[in-house]
């Protein structure tokens, strides 16, 4: 596994118990009272730790690489019973953006999320996770035939950013997002995201209007990340933990401002430490809200959303 510096004295308590159970079993000798002594020590210090993190750690943290990615979390939540769809069906298939139905619990949903690589290879494979206008406009396309046939969209938000090239731009980056935002406003079925890594700018916001937007605990959701905000007004990176404080990202921050709806507890150290954990939290909050959108009428659903985004970034002047 993969430590983070501020995680390095849990890796000191880790690397003990492994080498103690090694010896242990070498040797046959029976050391189950200090191994599970050693295992109440790393779950006491990975408690500590991540009970105080500051901004900026936590958005470490969002970018563990360890930490489960979109794709692993539809393979987890379906049970594998997921059809992957592609393409825009007009420039190509962007790989930054996976889309396609699943089984979540018996019920079908449309799954869209930005996927990252887990090596060199793979992040190259989905140009670590930036969308092109085409990738948006993928997304759009399967939201529209989710609302053809009546099924929820769920979506998983981790982007770093919409890709920056000046290709994208030529292909209409600011206008692929501007669209998904006005047709997600007003699209005919329960509309759920998911912020489970990084929620950075327009890249997040193009598949991030729904009637619930969630956050996992450890992630960040901003109109810029603390380095480029760093950069531009210290013209150097170094107040970047400043800048991470400044932006108030953290999902406590945003529930502050009324910008989200909630936040999804992750396991004690974070979701790179158990996968399963996080997979069925994830799990029985998205069947929590799925059950109560249902619930709700199509132009009721459609009205309340409208409202609530209406309601954001509105100011009153003495």
């Amino acid at each position: 596994m993969n430590y983070l510096d501020f995680e390095k004295p849990i890796a000191e308590l880790v690397e003990q118990h492994d080498k103690m159970k090694h010896a242990a079993e070498k040797s046959g000798v029976d050391a189950t009272a200090t191994l599970n002594e050693l295992t109440e020590k790393i779950y006491a210090k990975r408690k500590e730790i991540f009970g105080n993190l500051t901004p900026w750690q936590r958005v470490l943290v969002s970018r563990h690489p360890d930490r489960p990615y979109a794709l692993d979390y539809i393979k987890a939540l379906t049970d594998g019973n997921f059809i992957e769809l592609h393409g825009d069906r007009t420039v190509k298939d962007d790989k930054a953006m996976i889309g396609g139905f699943g089984q979540i619990d018996g019920k079908t949903v449309m799954f869209i999320g930005q996927q990252k690589g887990r090596n060199t290879k793979l992040r190259q494979y989905h140009n670590f996770g930036m969308p092109n206008p085409e990738g948006y406009r993928k997304a759009l396309r399967l939201m529209k035939l989710a609302e053809k046939f009546g099924k929820p969209v769920i979506t998983l938000i981790d982007t770093p950013g919409a890709y920056p090239g000046l290709e994208a731009e030529e292909r209409g980056q600011g206008e692929a997002i501007a669209r998904n935002l006005l047709e997600m406003a007003r699209l005919k079925v329960p509309v759920i995201c998911l912020i489970i890594g990084e929620g950075a700018s327009g890249g997040a916001l193009g598949i991030g209007v729904g009637d619930r937007v969630l956050m996992l605990e450890n992630t960040w959701y901003s109109v810029i990340s603390p380095e480029s905000c760093s950069s531009i007004l210290w013209r150097s990176w170094d107040h970047k933990e400043k800048a991470a404080e400044s932006l108030k990202l953290t999902a406590t921050d945003m529930i502050g401002q009324g910008l989200i709806d909630g936040m999804v507890p992750e396991p004690v150290g974070g979701a790179h430490v158990n996968w399963d954990e996080m997979f069925a939290i994830a799990k029985t909050t998205l069947l929590q809200h799925l059950e109560e959108l249902s619930a709700k009428s199509i132009p009721e659903l459609c009205s309340q959303r409208i409202e609530k985004f209406g309601r954001m970034g509105v100011v009153q002047e003495a």
